[in-house]
Protein backbone atom coordinates (compact mmCIF):
# COMPACT_ATOMS: atom_id res chain seq x y z
CA UNK A 1 0.00 0.00 0.00
CA UNK A 2 1.19 3.36 -0.46
CA UNK A 3 0.68 6.94 0.80
CA UNK A 4 0.99 10.51 0.18
CA UNK A 5 -0.21 13.64 1.12
CA UNK A 6 -1.38 16.45 -0.68
CA UNK A 7 -3.01 20.14 0.17
CA UNK A 8 -6.41 20.74 -1.89
CA UNK A 9 -9.88 20.65 -1.89
CA UNK A 10 -12.37 17.68 -1.66
CA UNK A 11 -14.30 18.65 -4.71
CA UNK A 12 -11.31 18.95 -7.05
CA UNK A 13 -9.24 16.07 -6.02
CA UNK A 14 -9.83 12.99 -8.48
CA UNK A 15 -9.67 9.52 -6.79
CA UNK A 16 -12.36 6.44 -5.85
CA UNK A 17 -13.25 7.80 -2.90
CA UNK A 18 -12.98 11.16 -1.11
CA UNK A 19 -13.40 11.14 2.60
CA UNK A 20 -14.71 13.77 4.93
CA UNK A 21 -15.94 13.70 8.87
CA UNK A 22 -19.84 14.48 9.76
CA UNK A 23 -19.84 15.70 13.57
CA UNK A 24 -22.63 14.35 15.67
CA UNK A 25 -26.18 15.74 15.10
CA UNK A 26 -25.34 16.02 11.55
CA UNK A 27 -22.49 19.05 12.14
CA UNK A 28 -20.16 19.15 8.85
CA UNK A 29 -16.18 19.03 9.74
CA UNK A 30 -14.48 21.72 7.20
CA UNK A 31 -13.94 19.67 4.39
CA UNK A 32 -17.05 18.08 4.34
CA UNK A 33 -18.27 21.96 4.34
CA UNK A 34 -16.39 22.82 1.13
CA UNK A 35 -17.84 19.44 -0.21
CA UNK A 36 -21.31 20.11 0.67
CA UNK A 37 -21.16 23.55 -1.16
CA UNK A 38 -19.54 21.94 -4.19
CA UNK A 39 -21.96 19.25 -4.43
CA UNK A 40 -25.28 21.90 -3.97
CA UNK A 41 -26.18 20.84 -0.28
CA UNK A 42 -25.97 17.13 -1.10
CA UNK A 43 -24.64 16.38 1.64
CA UNK A 44 -27.08 18.56 3.68
CA UNK A 45 -29.81 16.89 2.08
CA UNK A 46 -28.65 13.34 3.41
CA UNK A 47 -28.37 14.82 6.64
CA UNK A 48 -31.73 16.31 6.74
CA UNK A 49 -33.27 12.98 5.74
CA UNK A 50 -31.77 11.15 8.88
CA UNK A 51 -29.15 9.05 7.06
CA UNK A 52 -26.34 10.43 8.66
CA UNK A 53 -26.24 11.60 12.40
CA UNK A 54 -22.80 11.52 12.67
CA UNK A 55 -22.33 9.14 15.50
CA UNK A 56 -18.96 8.23 16.12
CA UNK A 57 -17.27 5.66 13.90
CA UNK A 58 -20.69 5.05 11.51
CA UNK A 59 -20.22 5.41 8.11
CA UNK A 60 -22.49 6.23 4.81
CA UNK A 61 -21.26 5.84 0.93
CA UNK A 62 -22.48 8.03 -1.82
CA UNK A 63 -21.98 8.13 -5.31
CA UNK A 64 -21.54 10.73 -8.12
CA UNK A 65 -22.51 13.86 -6.04
CA UNK A 66 -22.68 16.88 -8.47
CA UNK A 67 -19.57 19.38 -8.84
CA UNK A 68 -17.38 16.74 -7.13
CA UNK A 69 -14.46 15.09 -9.16
CA UNK A 70 -14.36 11.59 -6.95
CA UNK A 71 -16.27 8.86 -7.71
CA UNK A 72 -17.46 8.55 -4.39
CA UNK A 73 -17.41 10.21 -0.90
CA UNK A 74 -17.56 8.31 2.35
CA UNK A 75 -19.21 10.49 5.28
CA UNK A 76 -17.72 9.36 8.67
CA UNK A 77 -19.30 10.06 11.52
CA UNK A 78 -16.85 11.47 14.44
CA UNK A 79 -19.05 11.92 17.10
CA UNK A 80 -19.02 14.66 20.29
CA UNK A 81 -16.13 16.72 19.87
CA UNK A 82 -15.40 16.74 22.98
CA UNK A 83 -15.35 12.98 23.52
CA UNK A 84 -12.58 12.64 20.54
CA UNK A 85 -10.17 10.37 22.02
CA UNK A 86 -7.40 8.06 21.10
CA UNK A 87 -9.85 5.55 21.70
CA UNK A 88 -12.41 7.02 19.93
CA UNK A 89 -10.19 7.95 16.87
CA UNK A 90 -8.93 3.98 16.40
CA UNK A 91 -12.98 3.33 16.56
CA UNK A 92 -13.35 6.09 13.58
CA UNK A 93 -10.41 5.13 11.57
CA UNK A 94 -11.02 1.24 11.98
CA UNK A 95 -14.77 2.10 10.48
CA UNK A 96 -13.14 4.03 7.71
CA UNK A 97 -10.53 1.70 6.68
CA UNK A 98 -13.60 -1.09 6.77
CA UNK A 99 -15.85 1.19 4.72
CA UNK A 100 -13.67 1.70 1.76
CA UNK A 101 -12.33 -1.80 1.43
CA UNK A 102 -15.98 -2.55 1.36
CA UNK A 103 -16.08 -0.78 -2.38
CA UNK A 104 -13.95 -1.23 -5.27
CA UNK A 105 -12.23 1.86 -5.15
CA UNK A 106 -8.49 1.11 -5.78
CA UNK A 107 -7.44 4.57 -4.09
CA UNK A 108 -8.84 7.14 -1.47
CA UNK A 109 -8.32 10.48 -0.22
CA UNK A 110 -8.97 11.37 3.08
CA UNK A 111 -9.65 14.51 4.71
CA UNK A 112 -9.86 12.98 8.77
CA UNK A 113 -6.05 13.61 9.57
CA UNK A 114 -6.65 17.49 9.98
CA UNK A 115 -7.85 19.19 12.90
CA UNK A 116 -11.05 17.44 12.16
CA UNK A 117 -9.86 14.65 14.19
CA UNK A 118 -7.90 15.27 17.22
CA UNK A 119 -5.15 17.78 17.68
CA UNK A 120 -2.53 15.94 17.23
CA UNK A 121 -1.83 15.65 13.66
CA UNK A 122 1.51 13.58 13.38
CA UNK A 123 -0.80 10.75 15.97
CA UNK A 124 -3.76 10.70 13.95
CA UNK A 125 -1.50 9.87 10.58
CA UNK A 126 0.27 7.51 12.07
CA UNK A 127 -2.33 5.66 13.57
CA UNK A 128 -4.49 5.81 9.65
CA UNK A 129 -1.31 4.38 7.81
CA UNK A 130 -1.27 1.69 10.57
CA UNK A 131 -5.13 1.04 10.52
CA UNK A 132 -4.63 0.94 6.55
CA UNK A 133 -1.88 -1.35 6.18
CA UNK A 134 -3.62 -3.87 9.20
CA UNK A 135 -6.75 -4.65 7.17
CA UNK A 136 -4.95 -4.80 3.96
CA UNK A 137 -3.00 -7.29 5.63
CA UNK A 138 -3.81 -11.06 4.69
CA UNK A 139 -2.34 -13.90 6.87
CA UNK A 140 -3.77 -16.72 4.48
CA UNK A 141 -0.68 -17.30 2.10
CA UNK A 142 -0.65 -21.21 3.06
CA UNK A 143 -3.74 -21.64 1.88
CA UNK A 144 -4.28 -23.54 -1.34
CA UNK A 145 -6.29 -20.59 -2.85
CA UNK A 146 -5.24 -17.55 -0.70
CA UNK A 147 -8.04 -14.36 -0.53
CA UNK A 148 -7.28 -11.71 -2.80
CA UNK A 149 -5.14 -8.87 -1.94
CA UNK A 150 -7.22 -5.86 -0.84
CA UNK A 151 -8.50 -3.33 -3.41
CA UNK A 152 -7.65 -0.15 -2.08
CA UNK A 153 -3.55 0.55 -2.90
CA UNK A 154 -3.19 4.08 -2.64
CA UNK A 155 -4.23 6.37 0.24
CA UNK A 156 -3.96 10.28 0.25
CA UNK A 157 -3.97 12.02 3.07
CA UNK A 158 -5.51 15.68 1.87
CA UNK A 159 -5.62 19.23 4.11
CA UNK A 160 -7.36 22.25 3.26
CA UNK A 161 -4.09 24.07 4.46
CA UNK A 162 -0.87 23.78 3.25
CA UNK A 163 0.66 20.74 5.15
CA UNK A 164 3.82 21.09 7.46
CA UNK A 165 7.00 20.33 5.52
CA UNK A 166 7.75 17.39 8.71
CA UNK A 167 3.98 15.58 8.35
CA UNK A 168 6.36 13.89 4.77
CA UNK A 169 8.42 12.81 7.10
CA UNK A 170 6.08 11.76 9.76
CA UNK A 171 4.12 9.56 6.83
CA UNK A 172 7.43 8.15 5.84
CA UNK A 173 7.80 6.78 9.23
CA UNK A 174 5.22 5.49 9.50
CA UNK A 175 4.92 3.80 5.99
CA UNK A 176 7.94 1.83 6.94
CA UNK A 177 6.86 1.21 10.38
CA UNK A 178 3.98 -0.57 8.53
CA UNK A 179 5.87 -2.53 6.22
CA UNK A 180 8.36 -3.80 9.84
CA UNK A 181 5.07 -4.66 11.42
CA UNK A 182 4.38 -6.43 8.34
CA UNK A 183 7.02 -8.97 8.28
CA UNK A 184 6.77 -9.32 11.99
CA UNK A 185 3.30 -10.34 11.86
CA UNK A 186 4.23 -12.47 8.48
CA UNK A 187 6.97 -14.28 10.54
CA UNK A 188 4.69 -14.88 13.62
CA UNK A 189 1.91 -16.50 11.80
CA UNK A 190 3.96 -19.02 9.51
CA UNK A 191 3.91 -22.84 11.84
CA UNK A 192 7.48 -23.70 13.74
CA UNK A 193 7.92 -26.44 10.73
CA UNK A 194 8.15 -23.92 8.58
CA UNK A 195 9.51 -20.88 10.65
CA UNK A 196 12.42 -22.77 12.13
CA UNK A 197 15.62 -21.08 13.48
CA UNK A 198 16.96 -21.76 10.10
CA UNK A 199 13.86 -19.98 8.96
CA UNK A 200 14.52 -16.94 10.60
CA UNK A 201 18.50 -16.76 10.27
CA UNK A 202 17.74 -16.88 6.50
CA UNK A 203 15.28 -13.81 6.58
CA UNK A 204 17.90 -11.95 8.65
CA UNK A 205 20.32 -12.90 6.11
CA UNK A 206 18.21 -12.01 3.30
CA UNK A 207 17.31 -8.50 5.42
CA UNK A 208 21.51 -7.81 4.65
CA UNK A 209 21.42 -8.23 1.34
CA UNK A 210 18.13 -6.22 0.45
CA UNK A 211 19.68 -3.36 2.73
CA UNK A 212 23.14 -2.53 2.65
CA UNK A 213 23.45 -0.27 6.20
CA UNK A 214 22.68 -4.12 7.82
CA UNK A 215 25.43 -6.63 8.36
CA UNK A 216 23.83 -9.91 9.47
CA UNK A 217 26.06 -12.98 10.78
CA UNK A 218 24.74 -16.34 12.51
CA UNK A 219 26.26 -18.33 14.89
CA UNK A 220 25.93 -22.22 14.91
CA UNK A 221 25.65 -24.24 18.40
CA UNK A 222 29.57 -24.68 17.88
CA UNK A 223 30.41 -21.40 18.11
CA UNK A 224 27.92 -20.76 21.06
CA UNK A 225 29.10 -23.98 22.56
CA UNK A 226 33.15 -21.96 22.69
CA UNK A 227 30.99 -18.94 24.04
CA UNK A 228 30.18 -20.93 27.05
CA UNK A 229 26.58 -20.50 25.78
CA UNK A 230 25.34 -23.37 28.24
CA UNK A 231 21.98 -21.75 29.07
CA UNK A 232 21.11 -21.21 25.35
CA UNK A 233 21.90 -24.53 24.43
CA UNK A 234 19.86 -26.54 27.03
CA UNK A 235 16.91 -25.31 26.18
CA UNK A 236 17.50 -26.81 22.21
CA UNK A 237 18.28 -30.10 23.71
CA UNK A 238 15.73 -31.70 22.75
CA UNK A 239 15.01 -30.61 19.15
CA UNK A 240 16.11 -31.64 15.63
CA UNK A 241 16.45 -28.48 14.61
CA UNK A 242 19.71 -26.14 14.91
CA UNK A 243 19.89 -23.40 17.42
CA UNK A 244 20.68 -20.38 15.88
CA UNK A 245 22.04 -16.81 17.49
CA UNK A 246 22.11 -14.13 14.86
CA UNK A 247 23.06 -10.27 14.94
CA UNK A 248 22.21 -7.79 12.81
CA UNK A 249 24.37 -4.75 12.62
CA UNK A 250 23.09 -1.63 11.18
CA UNK A 251 24.73 1.04 11.16
CA UNK A 252 23.16 4.54 9.87
CA UNK A 253 25.81 6.83 12.43
CA UNK A 254 29.63 7.00 12.97
CA UNK A 255 31.17 3.73 14.16
CA UNK A 256 32.37 6.14 17.66
CA UNK A 257 28.87 6.19 18.37
CA UNK A 258 27.52 3.25 20.94
CA UNK A 259 24.71 1.19 19.58
CA UNK A 260 21.55 0.28 21.30
CA UNK A 261 21.18 -3.73 20.98
CA UNK A 262 17.14 -4.86 20.71
CA UNK A 263 17.37 -8.94 21.76
CA UNK A 264 14.45 -10.91 20.51
CA UNK A 265 13.08 -14.41 22.05
CA UNK A 266 13.19 -16.57 19.57
CA UNK A 267 11.42 -20.01 20.38
CA UNK A 268 10.48 -21.16 16.94
CA UNK A 269 8.01 -24.27 19.23
CA UNK A 270 7.54 -24.30 22.72
CA UNK A 271 5.99 -27.42 23.80
CA UNK A 272 7.36 -26.64 27.45
CA UNK A 273 10.17 -29.71 27.10
CA UNK A 274 9.48 -31.92 29.69
CA UNK A 275 7.65 -29.28 31.71
CA UNK A 276 4.87 -30.39 28.98
CA UNK A 277 2.19 -27.28 28.10
CA UNK A 278 -1.33 -28.60 28.05
CA UNK A 279 -2.71 -29.76 24.66
CA UNK A 280 -5.65 -27.23 24.16
CA UNK A 281 -4.02 -23.96 22.29
CA UNK A 282 -0.61 -25.04 22.30
CA UNK A 283 -0.56 -24.40 18.58
CA UNK A 284 -0.30 -20.81 19.58
CA UNK A 285 3.24 -21.60 20.84
CA UNK A 286 4.21 -20.70 17.08
CA UNK A 287 4.11 -17.15 18.10
CA UNK A 288 6.96 -17.82 20.88
CA UNK A 289 9.14 -15.84 18.41
CA UNK A 290 7.22 -12.40 18.21
CA UNK A 291 10.27 -11.17 20.12
CA UNK A 292 12.64 -12.29 17.59
CA UNK A 293 10.01 -11.22 14.80
CA UNK A 294 9.83 -7.51 15.91
CA UNK A 295 13.25 -7.22 15.78
CA UNK A 296 13.72 -8.06 12.23
CA UNK A 297 10.21 -5.86 11.65
CA UNK A 298 11.95 -2.74 13.59
CA UNK A 299 15.39 -3.08 11.66
CA UNK A 300 13.95 -3.54 8.45
CA UNK A 301 11.71 -0.31 9.46
CA UNK A 302 14.62 1.33 9.82
CA UNK A 303 16.54 0.82 7.20
CA UNK A 304 13.62 2.25 5.30
CA UNK A 305 13.92 5.10 7.23
CA UNK A 306 17.32 5.81 7.30
CA UNK A 307 17.78 6.66 10.74
CA UNK A 308 20.81 8.33 11.83
CA UNK A 309 21.73 5.75 14.38
CA UNK A 310 23.59 2.41 15.44
CA UNK A 311 21.40 -0.39 16.27
CA UNK A 312 22.11 -3.94 16.72
CA UNK A 313 19.42 -7.09 16.80
CA UNK A 314 20.56 -10.04 18.26
CA UNK A 315 18.01 -12.79 18.29
CA UNK A 316 19.11 -16.29 20.08
CA UNK A 317 16.19 -18.78 18.65
CA UNK A 318 15.66 -22.90 18.85
CA UNK A 319 13.22 -25.29 19.30
CA UNK A 320 12.07 -26.32 22.87
CA UNK A 321 10.91 -29.97 22.67
CA UNK A 322 10.94 -33.20 25.05
CA UNK A 323 13.08 -35.81 24.19
CA UNK A 324 15.61 -38.56 25.70
CA UNK A 325 18.39 -35.63 25.32
CA UNK A 326 16.19 -32.91 26.89
CA UNK A 327 17.43 -31.02 29.69
CA UNK A 328 15.24 -32.30 32.85
CA UNK A 329 14.13 -30.41 36.18
CA UNK A 330 16.36 -30.33 38.46
CA UNK A 331 19.22 -29.76 35.96
CA UNK A 332 21.71 -27.01 36.68
CA UNK A 333 23.39 -25.74 33.58
CA UNK A 334 26.28 -22.68 33.45
CA UNK A 335 25.88 -19.38 31.41
CA UNK A 336 27.82 -17.48 29.26
CA UNK A 337 28.46 -15.51 32.34
CA UNK A 338 29.81 -17.91 34.53
CA UNK A 339 26.80 -18.05 37.05
CA UNK A 340 25.00 -20.87 37.51
CA UNK A 341 20.87 -21.83 36.68
CA UNK A 342 19.02 -24.28 38.25
CA UNK A 343 16.19 -25.49 35.65
CA UNK A 344 12.75 -26.00 38.30
CA UNK A 345 11.22 -25.80 35.38
CA UNK A 346 11.55 -26.36 31.64
CA UNK A 347 8.60 -24.19 30.24
CA UNK A 348 10.88 -21.14 31.77
CA UNK A 349 13.31 -21.09 29.00
CA UNK A 350 12.74 -17.83 27.34
CA UNK A 351 14.85 -16.37 30.23
CA UNK A 352 17.73 -19.08 29.53
CA UNK A 353 18.20 -17.89 26.09
CA UNK A 354 18.09 -14.56 26.88
CA UNK A 355 20.51 -14.37 29.36
CA UNK A 356 23.29 -15.65 27.37
CA UNK A 357 21.86 -13.36 24.93
CA UNK A 358 22.26 -9.97 27.04
CA UNK A 359 25.61 -11.20 28.29
CA UNK A 360 26.71 -11.56 24.41
CA UNK A 361 25.40 -7.85 23.85
CA UNK A 362 27.94 -6.56 25.74
CA UNK A 363 30.28 -7.04 23.09
CA UNK A 364 28.89 -4.29 21.14
CA UNK A 365 30.01 -1.95 23.76
CA UNK A 366 26.25 -0.51 24.23
CA UNK A 367 24.17 2.54 25.24
CA UNK A 368 20.98 0.75 25.60
CA UNK A 369 19.92 -2.87 25.81
CA UNK A 370 15.89 -3.44 25.27
CA UNK A 371 14.92 -7.18 25.23
CA UNK A 372 11.57 -8.17 23.95
CA UNK A 373 10.20 -11.39 25.10
CA UNK A 374 6.40 -13.49 24.81
CA UNK A 375 7.91 -14.22 28.71
CA UNK A 376 5.47 -14.98 31.06
CA UNK A 377 1.78 -16.03 31.13
CA UNK A 378 1.69 -14.21 34.00
CA UNK A 379 2.02 -10.66 32.12
CA UNK A 380 -1.14 -11.57 30.19
CA UNK A 381 -3.05 -11.93 33.70
CA UNK A 382 -1.51 -8.59 35.09
CA UNK A 383 -2.15 -6.59 31.93
CA UNK A 384 -4.48 -8.26 29.43
CA UNK A 385 -4.19 -7.77 25.89
CA UNK A 386 -4.22 -4.18 26.06
CA UNK A 387 -0.91 -3.11 27.18
CA UNK A 388 3.24 -4.95 27.27
CA UNK A 389 4.89 -5.13 30.52
CA UNK A 390 8.01 -3.40 30.89
CA UNK A 391 10.64 -3.52 33.24
CA UNK A 392 14.56 -0.92 33.24
CA UNK A 393 17.13 -0.71 35.16
CA UNK A 394 16.81 3.34 35.09
CA UNK A 395 13.93 5.46 34.93
CA UNK A 396 15.00 7.79 32.13
CA UNK A 397 14.97 4.79 29.93
CA UNK A 398 11.88 3.59 31.30
CA UNK A 399 10.38 7.26 30.97
CA UNK A 400 11.49 7.15 26.94
CA UNK A 401 9.95 4.24 26.42
CA UNK A 402 6.61 4.97 28.21
CA UNK A 403 6.43 8.49 25.31
CA UNK A 404 7.34 6.31 22.71
CA UNK A 405 4.36 4.08 23.41
CA UNK A 406 1.95 7.25 23.87
CA UNK A 407 3.17 8.30 20.54
CA UNK A 408 2.81 5.22 18.99
CA UNK A 409 -0.22 4.04 20.63
CA UNK A 410 1.75 0.15 21.01
CA UNK A 411 1.73 1.02 24.80
CA UNK A 412 3.39 -0.39 27.70
CA UNK A 413 3.24 -0.26 31.64
CA UNK A 414 6.25 -0.73 34.05
CA UNK A 415 6.11 -2.81 36.69
CA UNK A 416 8.85 -3.23 39.66
CA UNK A 417 11.88 -4.37 39.48
CA UNK A 418 12.90 -4.06 43.17
CA UNK A 419 15.73 -5.99 44.84
CA UNK A 420 13.18 -7.02 47.41
CA UNK A 421 12.07 -9.98 44.74
CA UNK A 422 15.12 -11.21 43.94
CA UNK A 423 15.34 -14.11 46.91
CA UNK A 424 12.34 -15.65 45.15
CA UNK A 425 14.61 -16.68 42.61
CA UNK A 426 17.04 -18.56 45.28
CA UNK A 427 18.18 -21.87 45.06
CA UNK A 428 20.17 -24.38 47.68
CA UNK A 429 22.45 -26.16 44.35
CA UNK A 430 22.82 -23.05 42.35
CA UNK A 431 23.40 -19.16 41.80
CA UNK A 432 19.61 -18.99 40.89
CA UNK A 433 16.55 -21.12 40.10
CA UNK A 434 15.04 -20.41 36.48
CA UNK A 435 11.46 -19.80 38.44
CA UNK A 436 10.21 -17.70 41.75
CA UNK A 437 7.09 -19.44 41.98
CA UNK A 438 3.38 -18.42 41.09
CA UNK A 439 3.52 -15.03 43.17
CA UNK A 440 4.71 -11.95 40.83
CA UNK A 441 5.59 -14.75 38.03
CA UNK A 442 6.50 -11.64 35.41
CA UNK A 443 8.22 -9.78 38.02
CA UNK A 444 10.48 -12.84 38.71
CA UNK A 445 11.19 -13.28 35.53
CA UNK A 446 12.69 -9.93 34.71
CA UNK A 447 14.49 -9.87 38.31
CA UNK A 448 16.19 -13.33 36.69
CA UNK A 449 17.41 -11.36 33.70
CA UNK A 450 18.24 -8.30 35.37
CA UNK A 451 21.07 -10.25 37.35
CA UNK A 452 22.77 -10.29 33.42
CA UNK A 453 22.48 -6.74 32.58
CA UNK A 454 24.02 -4.95 35.73
CA UNK A 455 27.20 -3.39 32.98
CA UNK A 456 24.72 -1.47 30.79
CA UNK A 457 21.06 0.51 31.16
CA UNK A 458 18.37 -2.02 30.34
CA UNK A 459 14.80 -2.53 29.53
CA UNK A 460 12.75 -5.51 29.28
CA UNK A 461 9.44 -6.02 27.58
CA UNK A 462 6.87 -8.94 28.16
CA UNK A 463 4.97 -9.05 25.40
CA UNK A 464 2.97 -11.92 25.97
CA UNK A 465 -0.49 -10.89 26.01
CA UNK A 466 0.20 -8.23 22.46
CA UNK A 467 2.04 -9.91 20.41
CA UNK A 468 -0.78 -12.15 19.25
CA UNK A 469 -4.19 -12.31 18.97
CA UNK A 470 -6.65 -16.17 20.11
CA UNK A 471 -10.14 -16.85 18.87
CA UNK A 472 -11.59 -15.64 15.63
CA UNK A 473 -9.34 -12.96 14.54
CA UNK A 474 -6.11 -14.86 15.83
CA UNK A 475 -2.50 -13.61 14.13
CA UNK A 476 0.40 -11.75 15.04
CA UNK A 477 -0.55 -8.07 15.80
CA UNK A 478 3.25 -6.84 14.87
CA UNK A 479 3.43 -5.48 17.89
CA UNK A 480 5.88 -3.58 19.68
CA UNK A 481 7.49 -2.39 16.40
CA UNK A 482 5.75 0.64 16.84
CA UNK A 483 6.66 1.06 19.98
CA UNK A 484 10.92 0.22 19.14
CA UNK A 485 10.91 2.52 15.58
CA UNK A 486 9.14 5.36 17.63
CA UNK A 487 11.70 5.20 20.57
CA UNK A 488 14.87 4.67 17.74
CA UNK A 489 13.50 8.27 15.85
CA UNK A 490 13.25 9.77 19.53
CA UNK A 491 16.48 8.82 20.26
CA UNK A 492 17.89 10.12 16.68
CA UNK A 493 16.06 12.94 16.85
CA UNK A 494 17.43 13.83 20.65
CA UNK A 495 21.11 13.34 19.30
Amino acid sequence: MEFSIKQGGPEKLKSGCVVVGVFDGGKLSKAAQVLDKAAKHALSDVIARGDMSGKSASTLLLHKLPGVAAERVLLVGLGQISELNKKTISEILRATFSALNGTPAKDATLFLNDESVGTDTNWVLKQAVFTAADQAFRADGMKSKPSKPATLKHITFAMLDKPAAALKTVLDQAAATANGMALTKELGNLPGNICTPTYLAAKALALGKAHKSIKTTVLEEKDMQKLGMGSLLSVTRGSEQPAKLITMEYSGAAKTQKPIVLVGKGITFDSGGISLKPGAEMDEMKYDMCGAASVLGTLQAIAEMGLKLNVVGVIPTCENLPSGKATKPGDIVTSMSGQTIEILNTDAEGRLILCDALTYSKKFNPDTVIDIATLTGACVIALGHVASGMFANEDKLANELIAAGEQSHDRIWQLPLWEDYQPLLDSNFADMANIGGRAGGTITAACFLARFTKEYRWAHLDIAGTAWLSGKNKGATGRPVPLLTQYLINRTAAK
